[in-house]
């Protein structure tokens, strides 16, 4: 029997982002940053279980604590 591998869920509050680029550095798999202003994208919202480790990197890194993961 295979055991299915949950995805995490990733959401952001991009209004309390101060743009300092910990996430994309951390996971630029599934993070970026605007080019007009720094503030941060998400490109993946459920990414795979093998990213969840700089997800969860990026969302101790970050200085505002906009990165919210629930697995």
């Amino acid at each position: 029997m295979t055991v299915k591998e949950e995805l995490m869920k990733i959401t952001i509050d991009e209004h309390k982002c101060i743009a300092s680029g910990q996430c994309v550095l951390s996971s630029p798999e599934v993070f970026d940053q605007r080019e007009e202003d720094g503030i941060v994208v998400l490109l993946q919202a459920s990414p795979d279980p093998a990213l969840a480790a700089g997800v969860k990197e990026a969302a101790l890194l970050c200085p505002a604590r906009v990165i919210i993961v629930e697995d």
